[in-house]
């Protein structure tokens, strides 16, 4: 979780500062002028470098010129007022001129990504941060009474608790000395099987797939690869690495069975067979 949270950190870091390189194109022309204004500013610009305006001539010296012209005198007329000197230009500001097209596309780009990022990096929070409120998977889960338990496993058949994820099968006390002498089992798990049942994880250690249970042979078999486990979730067959890990277990003074599900017990190791049960019918993979 905390990679995850560093490699977004990283994309977003990376976003703001081509986003930050972006925004020279403010200070960037934008298209191509035609030969016709750029004439018109070479122009201006030369009347700037003189710093004075272009001369004005009033309507009656226009009149004068033109009556010497009509008697043949070439007459050039100045300007009888003073010139006056042209008041700097002001500083434009970039603000005051809004914004581009090619600038709101960028930002807007820049934008869809940084909400679409923050919010990928959200769910994958929401979906990587543990579930601990009352009752929920990483908790300490009520799974059921004792008499639906057993009323459940006289069908030959495990007890299911889909809160928990877990399934609870019966453990045989004739062979709890043997899963003590195993070494295979931690002691939280050996507490469970003195109380008569095994908590299992439903979750196969090869891949993941859930593990369902199998009627005829008795067995829990994986359909996703052939991995198979006896009814206390021993491996006996497959491509598994270990037995079914599972979940400690208790009974409340009020008849009911709790699993603890914040604690995953990995589970027994290839050749582990202390209840000796062997498949009791054909198998469903």
């Amino acid at each position: 979780m905390v990679v995850v949270a560093i490699v977004i950190g990283v994309l977003l870091a990376v976003l703001f500062i081509f986003g930050m390189a972006r925004r020279k194109d403010a200070q960037q022309a934008v298209g191509v002028l035609s030969q016709e204004s750029r004439r018109r500013d070479r122009t201006d610009d030369a009347i700037h470098a003189l710093d004075v305006e272009a001369p004005t001539v009033s309507g009656r010296e226009v009149e004068h010129m033109a009556i010497e012209r009509a008697r043949g005198n070439a007459t050039v007329l100045t300007s009888s007022r003073a010139p006056e000197v042209a008041a700097p230009p002001r500083p434009v500001d970039l603000e005051a001129l809004g914004v581009t097209r090619r600038q709101f596309l960028n930002r807007a780009i820049l934008g869809m990504v940084g909400v679409s990022v923050a919010g990928f990096g959200a769910s994958v929070l929401a979906f990587l941060w543990p579930t601990l409120e009352a009752g929920g998977f990483g908790a300490v889960i009520n799974v059921g009474a004792i008499s639906d338990i057993n009323a459940t496993i006289a069908t030959k058949q495990p007890y299911y608790s889909s809160p928990a994820r877990a399934y609870v099968n019966p453990f045989p006390l004739v062979d709890l000395t043997a899963a003590i002498k195993s070494g295979a089992y931690d002691d939280p798990i050996i507490n469970g099987m003195k109380l008569g049942y095994v908590a299992l994880y439903q979750k196969c250690p090869h891949l993941g797939c859930r593990v369902p249970w199998c009627q005829s042979s008795q067995w829990f078999e994986c359909p996703c690869h052939g991995s198979q486990y006896n009814r206390v979730g021993e491996k006996k067959g497959g491509p598994a690495p270990r037995g079914m890990d599972r979940f400690a277990l208790a009974i409340d003074t009020d008849g009911t069975m709790s699993v603890d599900t914040s604690t995953v017990y990995i589970g027994p190791p290839i050749g582990t067979n202390t209840t000796g049960q062997e498949a009791e019918g054909p198998h469903c993979v």
